[in-house]
């Protein structure tokens, strides 16, 4: 694990509840120990269901993918209006998720490349620039859903993420692949 990865895990949500709870438990035990009622109570009575509720969400935890590209690198490119797709689903998938087995879930869903039992697991989000536009490269692993399928839905994925984008797909290996999301080429006038 990176050392990146680490300090992600460690501040993800579901480790800052679970923190908070324990230090509160602590101290709850240690006014107890100590006689002091007024401060075992409340740390008691609050830590305790506290950590409970940070070990739930740590069990059921789903950390974003590895961002390839440094967070800065096309802040510029990606705030122009015509970009907002793609800066809205990049926003999306770099969240941590809870109760969900895949990133994308119901986008995948309602696209028909879900597999219940080993669904599609997005591995990597990369930004680029392409022709003077946002794009972005998302790897996934397949899981049960063949490469095939994916590329019976080539159309269908550029317009379901966003008007005017296009989508290339990739494989990679026996079981991933790289869809590529970039903005319709404008065609040059006539003249």
């Amino acid at each position: 694990m990176q050392e990146d990865d680490v300090m992600q895990a460690l501040l993800s949500p579901g480790s800052l509840v679970t923190l908070a709870g324990a230090v509160l438990s602590v101290i709850g035990w240690i006014g107890y120990a100590s006689g002091n009622p007024n401060l075992s109570l409340p740390t008691i009575f609050y830590g305790i269901p506290i950590l409970l509720g940070g070990l739930a969400l740590k069990s059921s935890e789903l950390p974003p993918p590895e961002r390839l590209t440094p967070p800065d690198r096309f802040r510029t490119l990606r705030e122009l209006p015509a970009s907002e797709p793609l800066r809205k689903l990049r926003a999306d998938v770099l969240r941590w998720r809870y109760g969900q087995k895949a990133h994308l879930e119901s986008s995948l869903e309602v696209l028909k490349l879900w597999d219940e039992d080993n669904p599609p697991q997005l591995l990597s989000v990369e930004e680029l620039e392409h022709d003077g536009g946002y794009g972005l490269r998302l790897r996934f692993r397949c899981g049960a859903v063949s490469y095939e399928r994916w590329q019976e839905r080539r159309d269908r994925l550029g317009r379901f993420f966003g008007a005017g984008l296009v989508a290339d797909l990739e494989p990679l290996g026996e079981d991933g692949l790289q869809l590529t999301l970039l903005p319709q080429p404008v065609p040059a006038p006539a003249g």
